[in-house]
């Protein structure tokens, strides 16, 4: 048991390391494009560039930590009395428009924004349309 507590608190070090240089990074001033080339390579390899040096043991202990994925197409406020008048075949008005992105959460945290699909023609997915930045979903973590 003590060997699983080591590689978690060794996970938990390194994803504290990931979250100090997130926001170090979206401390720092834009760069030019170009610049930015490297961590474009890393995450199309599949993996952050700061997690190349993470061990699979590690890395594999977090892959399987289980996460709540939504897509949100609206909201909407009532009156108790309006929801209580709710049946089959009511309409409730949403407060985004036909055409408008919508948000994905992850934890309940917003991660992205996409546009609906159809899948095999009998499932909806999403197509995502803009990813948030990870320093904007560090930001977000704390609050």
């Amino acid at each position: 048991m003590s060997n699983e507590e080591d590689l978690w608190a060794a996970a938990a070090e390194d994803l504290e390391e990931q979250r100090k240089m997130l926001r170090t990074e979206a401390q720092k001033p834009k760069e030019e494009p170009a610049a930015a080339a490297p961590a474009a390579t890393a995450v199309a390899a599949g993996r952050p560039s700061s997690m190349t040096s993470v061990d699979d043991k590690k890395l594999e202990m977090i892959l399987d930590i289980p996460l709540s994925l939504s897509v949100e197409m609206g909201r909407s406020k009532m009156l108790i009395n309006d929801l209580l008048q709710l049946g089959q075949g009511s309409v409730i008005e949403l407060t985004k428009l036909v055409g408008e992105p919508l948000d994905v959460f992850v934890n309940e945290k917003l991660i992205a924004r996409g546009e609906v699909v159809v899948v095999n023609n009998e499932k909806f997915g999403i197509r995502l349309t803009e990813v948030i930045s990870p320093a904007d979903r560090i930001q977000s973590m704390g609050s």
